[in-house]
C-alpha cells in the first residue's frame, strides 16, 4: 500500500481527460445533430466536474489502483441524449455513439505523437509526463474499445441498434435495461464459473485483448513509435 500521490496522478489524471472528453464528445455531436439535451445541461463541456461521477469516476479507479488490479477502469456520468429531438434519430444515433470512442483514439494518437517531444521536457519532469503520455495512450484504446462492444448502453450497442435491421435492432435496443448485469456476466462471472468447471471462458476479455493489441499496434506504427 505504499502508493504515492505521484504513481495514482498517473493513473487517475489520464482517466478523467479521457472519459471527460469521451462524454463531451457525445454531448456536441447531439447538440450540433438538432438535441440541445446535454448542451442545456452544461454537459457539452471540458470541465471535468461536469462529468465526474464520484463513485466511477474517483472510488472504483483508486479501489481497483490500491488493491494493484491488473486493470484500471472507471465510468463517468452518461451524457443524456433525447434520440427522438436529432435530426434523423436512427442514424444519428450512430454518429452520437461513435462520437465518444472516436475521441478517444484521437487522445490516444495525441499522446502517441507527443511522446516525441520528451526529450524537450526537464529532466525532473520526464518520467512522470512519460508516464502520463503512457497511460493516456492505453487508457484511451481501452475505453475505445470497451465501448464498442455491441451490446446497450455501450456506444457499440447503440451504432449496432442504429445500423442493423428493424427486425434485429428493436430485440437488442430492448437488451439496454440489463446491459450492465450481461456486462458483468460475460466479463466477471462467466470466467469464474469457466474455472470452477476447468474450463477458459474468459472469451469476451480476450477478444478485447486482441482488438486492443491491434489497435495499439497500428497507432505506435501511424505515430512513428515502432
Amino acid at each position: 500500500m505504499n502508493i504515492s500521490l505521484s504513481v495514482v496522478s498517473v493513473w487517475v489524471l489520464p482517466l478523467v481527460i479521457a472519459i471527460t472528453f469521451h462524454e463531451a464528445a457525445h454531448g456536441f455531436v447531439a447538440h450540433r445533430l438538432g438535441d440541445d439535451t446535454a448542451w442545456q445541461l452544461g454537459r457539452v463541456s471540458f470541465n471535468p466536474l461536469k462529468h465526474i461521477d464520484p463513485f466511477g469516476t474517483l472510488i472504483l479507479p483508486a479501489m481497483l489502483l490500491f488493491a494493484h488490479s491488473p486493470f484500471l477502469f472507471g465510468y463517468a456520468k452518461p451524457v443524456p441524449v433525447n434520440f427522438r429531438k436529432l435530426n434523423h434519430p436512427r442514424l444519428d444515433m450512430v454518429w452520437v455513439a461513435l462520437a465518444g470512442p472516436v475521441t478517444n483514439i484521437i487522445l490516444a494518437t495525441a499522446a502517441a505523437l507527443a511522446f516525441h517531444a520528451l526529450p524537450l521536457v526537464p529532466a525532473d519532469a520526464a518520467k512522470w509526463t512519460a508516464d502520463n503520455l503512457k497511460n493516456a495512450f492505453l487508457i484511451n484504446i481501452v475505453l475505445a474499445i470497451f465501448n464498442m462492444m455491441p451490446i446497450p448502453p455501450l456506444d457499440g450497442g447503440r451504432v449496432a441498434v442504429g445500423l442493423l435491421p428493424r427486425p434485429l435492432a428493436l430485440p437488442l435496443a430492448r437488451l439496454e435495461p440489463y446491459g450492465m448485469l450481461i456486462l458483468i456476466g460475460l466479463l466477471i462471472l462467466l470466467p469464474v464459473i469457466g474455472r470452477q468447471v476447468g474450463l477458459n471462458l474468459d472469451v469476451i476479455s480476450t477478444i478485447l485483448r486482441t482488438l486492443t493489441g491491434y489497435v495499439i499496434n497500428a497507432l505506435l506504427l501511424i505515430t512513428g513509435n515502432t
